[in-house]
Formats: structure tokens, sequence, C-alpha cells
């Protein structure tokens, strides 16, 4: 074989109930999970009883304004409509060079997080489609180790912001993959439900998945995924569409959702939260008490709608902060939501794989025979211990090949009678 890990603990248990097992790795592909692998490989890994799992999945990012922090001056206000001004300024005066090579770097750090599949919004409101080109050079240049799946964003509003719509059909035929939105940004809720139809009926005729950012407001009556929901059933795109974001969810009538999280059950569409953006740029109008903001992730979780977890925003307009962790992305989730619980905090660990995996529609993705070797050793020995510690990622796999390593995280100690250094790990 070309790769093992040996004594690994799956994130979800071995339906043979092996408490480790080793996997062997051969041409790129996962040939077998077992407990005791008798052949050799040219490289083994011991995962020395730690926790091994498919890759992190970002199922919502915006890599064309990635690490732009700065450019051209710092969000003072730290809001969403202040964000989405400064991107206006700084659109001008981007190149493509510059979008490759911070994208690029964002990449870097994203396979070094054991984060191996992205699914990144690139705006299609400039005629020159500048960002669109620099995205899919990138996408074809990480190719080798990443996937990065593109979505046609049209983030002034495909009706509000003239050629928008006709940028939008241009970028799906350079090779963009997914129909996007924003109809809570059009001028009025009427014209909102009227992009949402032109966009998923332009979406159904071409065959192609649709993730709108939706509701992305604290407005109790910003509806529009009702719509998505409603439009998806019409059109017979069950398990295509994704509404992202979804925080005025979080304000509206409890009666109202009710009835809103079935209709998006039957309809098949998925949630897409992103609780480090939600919870620092929703609620900035409350005095106390403030809005989480975040949409109702377990209530959405037990009544069967599909809900992942994304980053949105790492060092740009929004955000500040970040560095391509999803297992901050998860930590941040369990918190906001008050899914402390051992089945809803493994449901986190969720989020930001395997739900995110299927949402993308990734093909090959998991721990089993035939899947894609595309794995990450943490250094955890559970799902829950690892959104905890955000455990270092011992290793990367990505396509077979160990493509990152990092040392386990441990701190040396000088107390007299105490060990000698601590892994910040319960030991019973």
């Amino acid at each position: 074989m070309d790769l093992i890990i040996r004594r690994a603990v799956l994130a979800h248990a071995h339906p043979a109930g092996y408490p480790t097992v080793d996997i062997g790795i051969e041409a790129g592909l996962i040939t077998a999970v077992e407990p005791h692998l008798a052949t050799a490989a040219r490289e083994e890994v011991d995962a020395e009883g730690a926790l091994v799992s498919a890759p992190f999945v970002d199922a919502h990012f915006h890599m064309d304004a990635t690490l732009s922090y700065g450019l051209p001056r710092v969000n003072a206000s730290g809001t969403l409509l202040e964000g989405i001004a400064l991107w206006g300024e700084l659109k001008p005066h981007l190149t493509q060079e510059a979008l490759v090579e911070r994208a690029l770097q964002y990449c870097d750090w994203a396979v070094a997080r054991g984060l191996l599949a992205m699914r990144s919004h690139v705006d299609v409101c400039d005629a020159r489609l500048l960002a669109v080109e620099a995205l899919l050079e990138v996408k074809r240049r990480v190719a080798p180790y990443l996937d990065l799946q593109l979505v046609a964003f049209p983030q002034d509003g495909v009706l509000r912001s003239p050629g928008a719509f006709d940028n939008l059909k241009r970028a799906i035929a350079m090779g963009v993959d997914v129909v996007g939105g924003i109809p809570h940004f059009e001028r009025t809720m009427a014209e909102g439900a009227e992009s949402v139809r032109l966009l998923c009926e332009f979406a159904a005729e071409k065959g192609l998945r649709v993730d709108m950012h939706c509701d992305e407001s604290d407005d109790p009556l910003s509806r529009h995924i009702e719509t998505l929901a409603a439009q998806t059933q019409r059109l017979g795109m069950h398990g295509r569409v994704a509404g992202s974001h979804l925080t005025s969810m979080h304000s509206m009538d409890n009666y109202y959702v009710s009835k809103l999280i079935p209709l998006m059950r039957e309809s098949g569409v998925a949630a897409i939260a992103n609780p480090l953006i939600n919870i620092t740029l929703q609620g900035r109008a409350d005095t106390y008490p403030k809005r989480r903001g975040m949409t109702r992730v377990p209530e959405l979780m037990a009544a069967g709608v599909s809900v992942a977890f994304g980053h949105d925003c790492v060092m740009d307009p929004w955000y500040s902060f970040g560095s391509g962790d999803m297992l901050e992305v998860a930590h941040m989730g369990l918190h906001v939501a008050q899914m402390t619980g051992t089945d809803a905090s493994r449901a986190c660990f969720d989020a930001v794989t395997v739900n995110a995996a299927a949402i993308l529609g990734l093909e090959g993705y998991g721990v089993a025979p035939g899947c894609a070797a595309n794995l990450v050793v943490l250094d955890a020995r559970d799902p829950i211990e690892a959104i905890r510690l955000r455990a270092a990622r011992l290793a990367v796999v990505s396509r077979g090949r160990v493509v990152s390593r990092q040392p386990a995280q441990r701190a040396a100690l000088s107390l007299e009678g105490r060990p000698e250094s601590v892994d910040f790990k319960l030991h019973r």
C-alpha cells in the first residue's frame, strides 16, 4: 500500500465496533479500514489512538475578499453594511494577481488546518468579472489537493445592480459551479422574491445547485427562505438548494417558524449558519438583551433539515479575525446554540464535516473503503475533545498523500511534585 494510518479512532464508530482501526490507502483511495492490517506500506502514520476524520469542509466562504483586511481601510463600525460599503470601495482597485495570491495563501492555511473542501461565493457585480477569473485560476491550481466549489454571487442584488444577472450567467458559462443570490438586499420584499424565482429557474434549467444568502438580517419579517423553499419544491430541486445565514429566523415569531421549518424539510433545502460572523454582525442595533443572531440550528437539526456551519470570512472587510480553523467555527456554533450535550456537541462536529460535504455534493467523502483518501489526524480522542481543544492537526492527508504535519499541543512545566508536561486532556 501507499500509506497506512495505524491505530485510528473514528469520529463515527466502526460498524463492527472496533475501538481502533488501521486505514489502508492506495492510489488515492481508502482500500481498507480494519483493526489490524497485516500488510506493509511505503509510509505509515501511527495515530496512537488519536481521532482520524474525513477532512473539514467549509460550506460558506468568501475567498475573493479573504486576507484583504485594512484595504482600503479598516471597518471602523464592525457592521455588515460598512463591510459591504468597504468592499464596494475596494472592487475598483482589485487586481487578478493580488486576488490569486491572497486566495492561495488562504488555501495554504486551510490545508494545514485539515480543511480540504470549500464552497466560496464570488462577487459577480463587477462587469470585469475579475474575481471570477482569479478564483477559477485558484480552483485550477489547488485542484491536486483541495476541492474548491464556486458560487456566482450578485453581492449588490441581482435585480438591484445593473447587469448583475447577465454577469452571473457569464460567470456560470466560465465554469462557476453554483447559482447564488441575496434577496434581502433587493430594494423591496417583492423584488427579493422575484430574484429568488429568476435565479432558481435559471439554476433548474442548467441543472445547477443553488446557495443563496438569505435573510441575513435582524428583521423578523425578512422571509425569503420561505420563497426559496417554495421555489425549490415547485421546480423539483430537492437536495440541491441551500439557504445561508438565515439570521432573521432567530427573531421570527415561533408560530411562523413552526410552519417554516417543515416547509424547508419537505423541500430538502439545507441551512448553512456562520456562527463567528452571525454572532458578530447581528444584533448590532440592540441595547440589552442582545440577540445572538444565529439561526435556529438545534431546531432545524431536530426537524431533519441538513445543517452545516461555514467560516464565511477571514480577515476581510466584515471580519478581522480567523485562521481557517473549522473547529473554531464548530466551537462558536456549539456555544451560541447551547448545544453542549453529548449528541448535540457531536452534531456540531458533523456540521463542519459530513453535513457540509453532503450539502456540497462531494463524492467519495468519508472514512470507508472506496472513499477518497482525504483525512485529518487530530490530537484528540473524540469529536467533542477535538472541538474543546481546537485540536492540533497531527497529519493531513490529501489524495492519499501526507501534505501537512503539526506537533501535538504540549506545555512543559517546572513545578515541584507535578508532571513535567501537560496536554490539556482529562486523564483519569
